[in-house]
């Protein structure tokens, strides 16, 4: 995280449009327990190095934090009867931010996200692939500034608010697929295939295959877009 940069703002950069009329919001913090609380500065103190948060006060717009259980695949497990069920296990915690009164006024951003079974039947018909993954995706797309303050948020250690896209905002994910559309824009259909922030690249041969890869690497560095 310490080594996240930002995506050049001239290239893409998130907006919140509100409806006319709209009225601001400022939800009080919600209670936390000390194990959560813990969660959250640590997250605080992580956001605050990477400079995607910054500290704020007096903002018209004011969320909640909560902290919402992260949930693994699904597994089978034996209740105390020994009978087999279905479950999933938790394996960590999310600290999120409650945008729902900000989102119910905020302008939809209808553009297209792909489907995923296209994409997949694109990919069937060809002999070599390599998969990338973008590295806290969201986090590497700045905010207008001028919005910034809307997505101020209230927790046990203050109120800050992100400079770049957070997660739980209604238009980030169309905001982050025009944005890899518009960096990838001469690849995609070609020899590359998007879907949010899984990139397939492809080829007819192995040596085909590197060398786009190639390509899209070099774009990647181009535009300051970082990968896990």
């Amino acid at each position: 995280m310490d080594d996240l940069k930002g995506i050049d703002m001239k290239v893409c950069m998130h907006s919140i449009y509100l409806e006319e009329g709209a009225r601001t919001r400022r939800e009080p913090q919600r209670g936390l327990n000390p194990n959560m609380m813990k969660i959250v500065k640590k997250e605080i103190l992580k956001w605050l190095v990477a400079d995607i948060i910054y500290p704020i006060s007096n903002s018209k717009w004011v969320s909640p934090t909560q902290v919402v259980p992260k949930k693994s695949g699904i597994t089978v497990i034996k209740n105390e009867n020994g009978d087999e069920i279905q479950t999933r296990l938790t394996t960590g915690w999310r600290v999120c931010i409650d945008y729902r009164k900000l989102n119910s006024v905020t302008r939809k951003d209808h553009f297209p996200l792909p489907f995923i079974d296209q994409i997949l039947e694109k990919l069937a018909r060809k002999n070599f692939f390599c998969f990338l993954e973008g590295y806290s995706s969201y986090n590497q797309i700045y905010i207008n500034p001028l919005d910034q303050e809307k997505t101020t948020f209230t927790c046990p250690f203050g109120t800050f608010a992100f400079k770049r896209m957070p997660f739980g905002l209604c238009n980030t994910p169309a905001t982050f697929q025009r944005c890899m559309l518009s960096i990838f824009s001469d690849m995609i259909g070609k020899y590359m295939e998007i879907f949010m922030d899984d990139f397939s690249i492809f080829g007819e041969s192995f040596d085909e295959c590197l060398n786009h890869l190639q390509h899209v690497l070099e774009k990647c560095i181009e535009k300051k877009l970082v990968l896990s």
